[in-house]
């Protein structure tokens, strides 16, 4: 039974194998060598779940065994953002996706410890709970989020309206507990405000949700019937989303031409452009983005910076240079794995180190600003970063009067 059961998992184990020798190694080996060294490792596999089936003084739970053998497999791919969903976990992750779901109310980042906090929403159970941006969530309902991809530690901490979950935070040296409850949440999409003395308009985007592109038109014609005459466009702490969205934000500035290119070793190459009509082509632009500004903020970023659009101030991004597929299996679970990569017009990959955990200036990783801007925490009102963005564009406004 078990055999019969975990013979797809071990085709699976396989394929992965396979995609990790081949894309290392493409060139070392010819084909037959390739094809049977995965085979033997095949048999390894088979072999040793075969013993378990056999000799184990009882019976295996078979759904646990499957489960466990296609995370490790995942796992030692070293790769952050790829993850198994066992059947639980994909019906978690299905409920919750979403502008509007029932949890805490935060933006997080994945990293090595769990999930960061970037952002919380105001009244939600999260700002209730005095959570705070940098926390990081190591722990939700007393199991560990290290090694869970984001999708699986946020379904852990998200639930329906009325229930709690317990929380272990770090707070720098810091450790806590809470026990913070959950509520319908609507992510606030846009937010934008008016400088009526620089005469710039900022508009700050949340994520690239279905029709994030519109929202922003939406802002920036308020904002230009105020008096706006340029736009600082805020992405920081923009963890990404549709990367439809990024092409359509990034084809209201630009006319036509190469917005991203996606590659990848199972997936066909594409190269993504803006269309030829668009609806901001010469208004004065300045793109803010930090650390916490990844994936399809960094498509949108790269792009209006490659193409000389716009420039970038703020700090080097995240570095998410990679996308996930969910693909679904017959067990009701699913693979939810890295299949290509993120490329700019100029052909930079927004990744650089990859899909390793942490962060690697030094080999590449993220977009670096062509001016430096940061937020001084020392002083909660004043927004020093949004202020230096603010008199770039103003600076250009100026240049283009008469």
């Amino acid at each position: 039974m078990l055999r019969r059961l975990l013979a797809p998992v071990i085709c699976l184990i396989l394929a992965l194998a396979a995609g990790i020798w081949l894309g290392g190694h493409p060139d070392r080996l010819p084909g037959p060598v390739r094809d049977a060294l995965i085979q033997k490792d095949l048999a390894i596999v088979g072999e040793g779940l075969g013993v378990l089936d056999r000799r184990y003084y009882r019976e295996p739970d078979q759904r646990a065994v499957a489960d466990a053998a296609l995370k490790s497999a995942v796992e030692s791919l070293g790769d952050q953002y790829s993850a198994y969903l066992s059947p639980k976990d994909l019906i978690r992750f299905n409920e919750v996706t979403g502008a509007k779901f029932e949890g805490i109310g935060v933006e997080i980042q994945k990293v090595a410890k769990g999930l960061k906090i970037v952002r919380v929403y105001d009244g939600s159970p999260a700002k209730q709970a005095e959570l705070k941006p940098d926390d990081v969530i190591v722990q939700a309902a007393n199991k560990p989020l290290a090694g869970l991809s984001s999708q699986a530690a946020s379904a852990l901490i998200r639930g329906p309206k009325g229930t709690k979950v317990k929380l272990e935070l770090q707070r720098g040296d810091e450790t806590i507990t809470k026990d913070v409850g959950r509520d319908e949440v609507r992510i606030p999409i846009v937010a934008s405000r008016y400088d009526a003395k620089e005469k710039v308009g900022i508009v700050r985007l949340a994520s690239f949700s279905e029709g994030a592109h519109g929202q922003i038109a939406v802002a920036i014609d308020a904002l230009r019937k105020k008096g706006a005459q340029g736009i600082v466009l805020d992405l920081r702490s923009n963890p990404g989303g549709l990367v439809e969205e990024a092409v359509r934000t990034s084809g209201l500035f630009l006319k036509g031409g190469t917005v991203v290119t996606t590659k990848g070793r199972a997936v066909r190459e594409r190269t993504l452009k803006a269309g030829d009509d668009p609806k901001y082509p010469n208004l004065p632009l300045v793109v803010l983005v930090d650390e916490s500004s990844a994936s399809a903020s960094e498509i949108v970023t790269g792009a209006l910076q490659d193409r000389g659009r716009a420039k970038v101030y703020g700090t080097r991004t995240y570095g998410k240079g990679v996308f996930q597929e969910i693909i679904e299996l017959s067990s009701g679970g699913a693979m939810d794995i890295t299949v290509g990569q993120y490329f700019t017009p100029k052909g930079r990959n927004l990744g650089g180190a990859g899909v390793t955990k942490g962060k690697d200036v030094s080999r590449g990783k993220g977009l670096a600003p062509d001016v430096s801007a940061v937020d001084d925490p020392k002083t909660p009102k004043v927004d020093e970063a949004a202020e230096k963005a603010m008199e770039a564009v103003a600076a250009q406004v100026a240049a283009k009067r008469p």
